[in-house]
């Protein structure tokens, strides 16, 4: 049974990359959209700026009754047959009714809503009729355009629309959901695998407890990719594709890990579920692009972990939709790997825990060539495990691995480093020193 050595340290530390091995991204990113509301902000308020006024909006009767009546009003300018701005007489300004104002506005002080201005004309007239002409308001007229208020009614809702939409991109980035492998809309044909290059991974067959046969077969594939020439010189051709397959808690994915850190080559990682989205087509685009940068980075390994969300028997899909989209991405896969030379220096690895349900054309020779079964660990193999999963916990003198490896027959590795697990934590509970017979035990009947 396969198992990692959690002691073991990094050798340098590094972190995997991201898709298509990028590097995280900078501040940039987040500080950018401070940036974007800023600028919304500054439009909005330019905005209003040039859309408003410092004049007071006021009805026809408080004009006619307070104003006119009182021939407060200098003069009125019409603007665009739509408003009437009100010009109060200086010596007016700063007293009584006006007392707010500063007497050295140049005005206008008022706005008057005028609807039709042939009905505003009229009303005006009948208003003055008993005034001498002299004391009469005049009356001008004067067409404007705005032009910053114009130009900024447009251009604000479509900078606000812009926005939410980079906005809800953004937030489809992965580790928010995202929609494609670059987190953005014209990225979702991109591959999500995750790069590991040279140095990258600090797990090594020697961290991999149990499984030796299992072992020596993926070294092979290792040795296919770092000494080509070793079986190239004799005729043979190098697979294309290696199977695991297993019981969950075999350990397949983390042979696959052991492999990346031993191969000194490129190793693409992704899950089957990631390579199908909602929306046709993408599936089949993801597989083109993974298989175009391995190749280009030949030799290099590409390992399709769970490859049964997406490498089911065709036909046997619940919903249509679903089923023709799985079957596009698969019938592309199908194609990738018949479209290797005989030694491009690229391998597939793969796994599984139901081999059982995977496509007949998947499985036959020139696609995965080899098929590897992971069982349960026998006794030996549990053993081997324990003992990497006990080295960090503090153990008792009566603690016997060997009773506790001949008592757990049929459990996975998983299930071994839950056991431990849960053995220190009973041992903690009861306040003890040290993990003892009995917690394991009683940890065993909890698993």
């Amino acid at each position: 049974m396969a198992q990692y050595d959690k002691n073991k340290p990094s050798e340098n530390g590094r972190r995997p990359s991201g898709p298509d091995g990028e590097e995280p991204r900078g501040s940039f990113t987040s500080n950018s959209w401070i940036i974007y509301i800023l600028f919304a902000l500054l439009l909005a308020q330019a905005f209003f700026y040039f859309n408003s006024s410092e004049t007071k909006e006021i009805s026809w009767t408080e004009f006619r009754q307070q104003m006119l009546a009182n021939q407060d009003v200098e003069k009125i300018t019409v603007v665009n047959k739509e408003t009437a701005e009100v010009f109060i007489k200086k010596e007016k300004l700063g007293k009584g009714r006006y007392s707010d104002i500063d007497s050295s506005s140049a005005g206008p002080q008022y706005t008057l809503n005028i609807g039709s201005i042939e009905t505003f004309e009229r009303s005006l007239e009948e208003a003055q009729k008993d005034l001498p002409p002299e004391d009469r308001i005049n009356i001008n007229y004067e067409n404007r355009t705005n032009w910053w208020g114009g130009i900024l009614s447009w251009i604000l809702p479509f900078a606000i629309i812009i926005g939410i939409w980079l906005f809800i991109l953004r937030r489809m980035r992965p580790g928010g959901g995202g929609v494609g492998g670059g987190g953005n809309i014209f990225d979702m044909g991109k591959s999500k695998a995750k790069l590991f290059e040279k140095g990258q991974s600090d797990v090594t067959f020697d961290d991999v407890a149990g499984l030796e046969e299992v072992k020596v077969e993926v070294k092979e594939v290792v040795d296919f990719l770092k000494n080509p020439s070793r079986y190239t010189r004799l005729g043979a051709k190098i697979p294309k594709g290696v199977l695991l397959v297993g019981p969950p808690g075999t350990g397949k994915t983390l042979l696959a890990r052991a492999v990346a850190g031993e191969a000194g080559v490129p190793f693409y990682s992704i899950s089957g579920s990631e390579f199908v989205e909602m929306f046709v087509g993408v599936g089949a685009s993801r597989v083109r692009d993974l298989f175009t940068k391995a190749k280009k980075n030949s030799p290099s390994i590409i390992f399709i972990d769970e490859i049964d969300a997406v490498g089911r028997s065709r036909g046997k899909a619940v919903s249509l939709q679903s089923n023709d989209e799985r079957e596009n991405t698969l019938n592309q896969i199908l194609t990738e790997m018949d479209g290797f030379g005989t030694n491009t220096g690229v391998i597939v690895l793969a796994a599984t825990n139901r081999g059982d349900v995977l496509d007949r054309a998947l499985l036959r020779p020139g696609r995965f060539d080899r098929q590897i079964y992971l069982e349960l660990p026998t006794k030996i193999e549990r053993l081997a495990i324990f003992k990497v999963h006990t080295k960090p916990l503090k153990l008792s003198e009566d603690l016997d691995l060997d009773t506790l490896a001949s008592q757990t027959p049929g459990f996975s590795g998983a299930d071994i480093a839950n056991v431990c697990n849960e053995a220190a934590l009973i041992a903690a509970r009861r306040n003890k020193d040290a993990v003892g017979m009995a917690d394991f035990y009683d940890a065993t009947d909890r698993v």
